[in-house]
């Protein structure tokens, strides 16, 4: 009969049995990440809302989109918290919300040396860096060049094409993107930034009919928004969008086929998304739903565990630089980049659950600041916001457009066939409904109830058996700012008035001295 075990003998035993398991345990877990560093392809249209065939949608066509999805995984709740170009793209790029950013939070202002971006800190870390399209900005910049700094790295845009239309880019981005890649090291990891100029305005009218094919029948009415009018004119310029989308999507399809070629598909990391909403009435430059709410799609082939996933934990824009850094094997803290407030997507690539995976990420941030100076926009003010448990709530901070404006508004700038169809209707009295729709008065608060009001028509803010869900959730924001150091939660909110020009030729009408600014908040 064999001995009994003293107790120590026994703990003995059973403590190294369990170091055992525990070793094989993180092996085990670590073996679903790859060891070695993947290839970054970021890939940004300009323009693009949630009208993907990925999401149902019948009169956009986007099979590459679609192929990365059903590859990779599909986001259901991902948002920019500011859906304008400029500031969403800064947020993408530091991974800090506009109020963290100074003048990169803006739009039309230049990039502050002290943030830097992923793509400078992973060409720092031995990765080359390209983009082909465009980069941070539209235009080119006075102060804070982005090709000096590379803010979103190397431009490749060497090669030009005859596009569909006058109003499609010539870039021929597919080529440039092959040329980046013809000139990359073997064994040397790269990051690309694709961003396709494409579907921002102007449009060819009625090129999605002329040039496209399309029917005005492809749009089934349900996918038309309840704030446009569904007309003739609407459907041609959808369908003019569609077609730009649908361009964009086509480079992206190519792109994904030199990867395959090269043998690079597998261990490259690829993103497809957007930077804010449709430019049509009530969603470009909005905070609501159709404003923010993007398209996303992810794929990596060696590190994307149960591909062909949807997954419904809300994401932020905030969250891809940290993604890229993890990734890429960097510490976020050993770098110069600023503390960023997104929190990296590994997490959701490593399960293998869909649906929510992290119940932590159940919301997101919003706000912006006045998108434009020079002119008199309808409703262009401060505003922040959080998204939460399917109910959007935004907190409007300045005076709303009034209709005696109406005569002071610069509509030069991006007059649309949608936005010219509601603007003469309010002018000939015929229908005064798409006008408020779009440019009316704004609440000081407005909550609205997304899954079932996507449109954003009813604000519940001031109904009462809703009273405490908005209390809850301002409450919950303005604690989350405050962690930010927001600087409207410290009553310093005219610094955000007081930012400067990137262009030395204008002059922001609020800025009293621009050579004189301090901004401890920051």
């Amino acid at each position: 009969m064999p001995a009994t075990k003293s107790y120590s003998e026994f703990f003995k035993s059973n403590f190294i049995h369990y170091l055992i398991l525990v070793v094989i345990t993180v092996s085990c877990n670590k073996i679903s990440q790859p060891a070695e560093r993947p290839n970054i392809l970021f890939c940004i249209a300009d323009d693009a809302g949630m009208f993907m065939s990925a999401y149902g949608s019948k009169f956009v066509n986007t099979p590459a989109f679609d192929k990365v999805a059903q590859n990779g995984l599909l986001f259901m709740n991902a948002y920019t918290p500011n859906p304008k170009s400029g500031p969403s793209r800064s947020i993408v790029l530091t991974g800090r919300n506009s109020w963290q950013l100074e003048e990169a939070g803006g739009q039309s202002i230049f990039f502050p040396q002290k943030f830097k971006t992923y793509v400078e800190t992973l060409n720092e870390h031995g990765y080359n860096v390209g983009f082909t399209g465009r980069g941070w900005r539209a235009e080119s910049s006075d102060i804070g060049d982005e090709i000096s700094r590379l803010l979103t790295g190397k431009s490749y845009n060497k090669y030009k094409m005859i596009p569909p239309t006058k109003m499609i880019s010539s870039d021929n981005y597919a080529k440039n993107f092959e040329y980046f890649l013809a000139q990359q090291e073997a064994g040397k990891p790269w990051a690309f930034w694709y961003g396709s100029k494409e579907p921002q305005r102007g449009y060819a009218f009625k090129s999605g009919v002329e040039v496209g094919g399309k029917k005005l029948s492809d749009i089934p009415s349900e996918e038309i928004y309840k704030f446009w009018p569904d007309n003739d004119t609407v459907r041609h310029d959808l369908l003019d969008y569609a077609l730009e989308v649908e361009y964009s999507d086509h480079h992206l399809g190519l792109m994904l086929e030199s990867l395959e070629k090269s043998n690079q598909l597998d261990n490259t990391l690829i993103i497809v998304t957007s930077d804010n909403g449709m430019p049509f009435p009530r969603v470009q430059g909005k905070d609501h739903e159709r404003s923010t709410h993007l398209p996303l799609a992810i794929m990596w082939g060696k590190g994307i565990k149960n591909p062909g996933r949807v997954i419904n934990d809300y994401v932020s824009f905030t969250d891809f630089a940290p993604t890229f850094l993890e990734v890429a094997g960097i510490d976020a803290k050993k770098t110069e980049m600023k503390k960023m407030a997104g929190k990296s997507l590994t997490a959701l690539f490593y399960s293998s659950k869909e649906g929510i995976v992290d119940d932590k990420r159940n919301y997101v941030l919003l706000g912006k600041e006045r998108n434009n100076f020079l002119k008199v926009v309808p409703n262009d003010h401060p505003v922040r916001g959080i998204i939460m448990d399917n109910y959007l709530f935004l907190h409007n901070y300045s005076e709303s457009f009034k209709d005696e404006n109406i005569g002071s508004v610069d509509w030069s700038y991006e007059i649309n066939p949608t936005q010219s169809w509601i603007l003469k209707a309010k002018t000939n009295n015929d229908n005064d409904q798409y006008w408020e729709w779009a440019f009316g008065e704004t609440e000081r608060y407005e909550l609205y109830d997304i899954k079932n009001d996507p449109d954003c028509i009813n604000n519940l803010s001031s109904l009462p058996r809703y009273k405490d869900r908005v209390e809850e959730m301002s409450s919950y924001m303005n604690e989350r700012l405050i962690e930010q150091n927001d600087p409207r939660m410290f009553g310093k909110e005219e610094v955000f008035e007081r930012l400067p020009f990137s262009n030395l030729y204008t002059q922001n009408p609020f800025c009293l001295d621009s050579n004189n600014i301090e901004i401890p908040i920051f």
